[in-house]
């Protein structure tokens, strides 16, 4: 099998600003914080999903850039096959340093299930899977940087396997408040913009 494979839309959130397909959909000057940001962004998107306030910022991130990009996609994403393989270099950082926290004093020892949960990068995987009803394959890497020519020799492989119908995929990473970053992108039978390394190289 030899698809042709195109990169159908793509959405990066960073500094305040988020994109689609390169045209800015929202902005936030004034954020206080990550938290603060990524929530006015749900309500811009007028989301109606309660769990969202429970997820660590990863998750977030990560959640908010693809509903993004599934809502604009031709692909029903209840009834396409459609895989996630995202990655990122601090891994679940942010949220790991807020558990080691909650244990450090064994006078103050008191680690929270809801914090516990989020320290794992895969687990913001799990939360757009659960939204969506996906049921293929994902996987979640840590690198020093993004890796266009690993990302596309894998869901090019995915796709020609057959093993996904298309992938959402990309770099989702946080590290603090000011240190952030979104690059996620789907990949398909649909669209313009020809899936390689080159182009993915270009739109990050």
């Amino acid at each position: 099998m030899n698809t042709k494979l195109y990169i159908e839309n793509y959405c990066k959130i960073k500094n305040n600003t988020v994109t689609l397909n390169s045209n800015i959909i929202f902005e936030e000057d004034n954020a206080e914080n990550l938290k603060s940001f990524l929530k006015s962004i749900y309500k811009h998107l007028d989301l109606k999903y309660s769990k969202f306030f429970k997820m660590d910022n990863l998750s977030k991130l990560a959640f908010l850039a693809s509903e993004i990009i599934l809502k604009e996609s031709k692909i029903n994403s209840e009834k396409e096959n459609i895989a996630i393989v995202f990655s990122n270099n601090a891994s679940s950082l942010e949220t790991d340093r807020k558990h080691q926290k909650s244990i450090d004093k064994i006078t103050d020892y008191f680690p929270s299930p809801a914090i516990f949960v989020y320290t794992l990068p895969n687990i913001g995987i799990g939360e757009i899977s659960i939204r969506h009803q996906l049921k293929s394959e994902n996987a979640f890497f840590v690198f020093e940087r993004y890796n266009a020519e690993f990302h596309y020799t894998y869901e090019n492989s995915l796709i020609q396997s057959q093993k996904a119908n298309a992938v959402l995929s990309g770099w989702v990473n946080v590290d603090d408040d000011t240190n952030y970053e979104a690059f996620i992108y789907l990949v398909s039978q649909n669209g313009k913009i020809k899936h390689n390394q080159e182009q993915l190289n270009k739109l990050y």
